[in-house]
């Protein structure tokens, strides 16, 4: 939960890098609220039976659209790629796999462009 916190504070911070425990973390919860949210709805009737969503999913995505490409972005700066390769998600399924490999990679060692290895030390 710390994790999903973490990118939660750092909700627009584009810059830096982002190790992969706390991109996965963020992911976790952040399926995990949308689950207990799209309960909620169906509970409530508020979910459209041919979707199966509804105004509260809705409103849920848009609100953590920005904190979810900016954690996706520190990640790709993690692994040394640019943040714009999240565009890649936009080709359907292939885009979205190759997203997924981006993110299962280990860090790059070392400081790179984007900033000091979140996994090293503190000096």
């Amino acid at each position: 939960m710390n994790w999903y916190l973490k990118a939660l504070k750092q909700y627009a911070v584009f810059q830096g890098r982002a190790q992969r425990k706390e991109y996965w973390f963020y992911i976790l919860f952040y399926i995990i609220f949308g689950i207990a949210v799209a309960i909620v709805e169906t509970t409530l009737g508020l979910a459209d039976p041919e979707t199966g969503s509804g105004p509260l999913s809705v409103v849920y995505s848009l609100a953590f659209l920005v904190p979810t490409l900016a954690v996706g972005a520190r990640r790709l700066h993690d692994t040394g790629r640019s943040a714009w390769w999240l565009l890649i998600g936009l080709i359907p399924l292939l885009g979205a796999l190759v997203l997924i490999v981006f993110f299962v990679f280990d860090s790059q060692p070392g400081d790179n462009e984007y900033g000091p290895n979140p996994k090293a030390a503190p000096a």
